[in-house]
């Protein structure tokens, strides 16, 4: 763009996971210029870093398809930027520079714990944690966990199975138990994804577990049958087990307090056995009396996300707030960013994927949600003048003396040919640099000398 241009509408999209790359794709198709910016050198987000490594195909499905998106002349990447209270920039830098709307797509970078006494010992992760570190993302990558032989992960979804199928199959620990608080009818995975590890589960301690917690079920007029039955279905197509380590399920046990000994070692998770409490078609877990004690030295919390209270907005119950009465709703869905103590909109910040409802669904729901808060924002640039005599290479200008390598989507493009030809050269499905440092080394942004093909 030339200083003489004219720029209708210009659009700062924060964060470039499926949400952030959907909404600046809608946002380009419909003229306005969008700068999509973002913490990791990598765009992708969790389609990067956040879907399990051995699905080589569906990853690299989806960086051809982010790719082609990229490719936008109206889209420009700024990669290795940090927006927030302690950032590169504020949002109020971002206004500064002259962008018209902010659309924070950045997901939720912080993680949830639930208050347990023992959360400090050592033996205690978070799945975001581990799921970036398999994932080769920086500095998780670089970092050693110390994991057990004997672990309990919190929650029965999809990403307590992806860490189940880490420590069963990679890993080869000796014990997975998944603790849940209620029973197996309100399991939360697929059967889908509990194929990679079925066949790992002890299938007499599994039936003894339904026959415990039948008679809690049947008060509630569940069928516990049924509920195995269900479970079970996942075994026809089921991986090959690869280790011995044993899988376990418990049903309808709360934890209460995580175990260290003098050390400061996690040595067991104590559970408050749980009923089932009917509200409406939705059923509750309600602690009983009685407790139990689970032999384990690790522990992993797979309970869901929260978003980042360090980027400058409010945040209630883990998500950014959001505004009640919305001006421009999408589908009866609010995208726009509220201030409860003032009681008034933040007028040109919107929210979009898991920064606006943290931890709901995989890439389809984020490239839907990110469609839609671009659409909100659209709605919203209707309601303002044109910018004229605007030129986004101010923007890119202040990004250059930013004293860190900023990353280009030229510069990505260089690194993701350089990671397919190691990966091809080791015989690896999908090689990964594990360190930021390599990667801009790469990309010639710390070096001038040619990496080594």
């Amino acid at each position: 763009m030339s200083n003489e241009a004219k720029v209708d509408h210009l659009v700062a999209v924060v964060g470039a996971g499926p949400a952030g790359i959907y909404a600046a794709k809608e946002l380009s198709d419909q003229g306005v210029h969008v700068a999509l910016i973002n913490r990791d050198i990598k765009p992708g987000g969790l389609a990067e870093y956040g879907i399990y490594p051995s699905k080589v195909k569906m990853k690299q499905a989806l960086r051809k398809h982010f790719w082609e998106i990229l490719k936008s002349p109206l889209i420009r990447y700024y990669g290795n930027v940090a927006v927030g209270l302690n950032g590169d920039l504020g949002l109020d830098d971002l206004r500064a520079m002259g962008f018209q709307a902010i659309l924070v797509t950045v997901g939720a970078q912080g993680t949830k714990w639930l208050g347990l006494p023992g959360e400090d010992l050592s033996g205690v992760f978070h799945a975001k944690t581990l799921v970036y570190h398999y994932n080769s993302l920086p500095p998780y990558s670089q970092q050693e966990f110390d994991i057990g032989e004997r672990a309990a992960l919190i929650g029965v979804g999809n990403v307590m199975v992806d860490i189940a199928r880490w420590l069963i199959r990679e890993r080869k620990i000796e014990r997975v138990t998944a603790v849940a608080r209620r029973g197996p009818v309100e399991v939360k995975f697929t059967r889908k994804e509990f194929q990679t590890i079925i066949q790992n589960m002890d299938m007499d301690a599994f039936d003894q577990e339904i026959k415990r917690v039948s008679d809690r079920m049947l008060a509630v007029g569940q069928d516990p049958e049924e509920a195995r039955a269900e479970i079970l279905k996942a075994l026809p197509r089921s991986a090959e087990p690869v280790s011995n380590s044993e899988f376990y399920l418990q049903f309808m046990s709360s934890p209460i307090r995580i175990i260290g000994d003098d050390q400061g070692q996690v040595i067991g998770l104590e559970m408050q056995d749980t009923e089932l409490i009917l509200r409406g078609d939705r059923t509750s877990a309600r602690g009983l009396e009685s407790s139990r004690t689970l032999d384990v030295d690790t522990v992993i919390f797979c309970i869901g996300d929260r978003v980042d209270a360090e980027l400058g907005l409010p945040v209630e119950w883990n998500e950014y707030v959001k505004n009640p009465d919305p001006r421009f709703p999408v589908n009866g869905i609010s995208y726009e960013a509220f201030n409860p103590l003032t009681g008034q909109t933040i007028e040109d910040v919107f929210l979009a994927g898991w920064a606006r409802e943290a931890s709901s669904g995989l890439v389809g729901t984020a490239r839907k949600d990110g469609t839609a808060g671009a659409q909100a924002v659209l709605r919203y640039l209707e309601t303002l003048d044109g910018v004229e005599m605007t030129d986004i290479e101010a923007f890119k200008e202040a990004m250059d003396r930013l004293d860190k390598p900023v990353v280009s989507v030229e510069k990505y493009n260089r690194l993701q040919w350089y990671e397919w030809a190691m990966a091809d050269r080791q015989g690896d499905a999908d090689f990964k640099f594990s360190s930021n440092e390599e990667m801009l080394e790469v990309m010639k942004l710390t070096l001038e000398r040619e990496p080594v093909a």
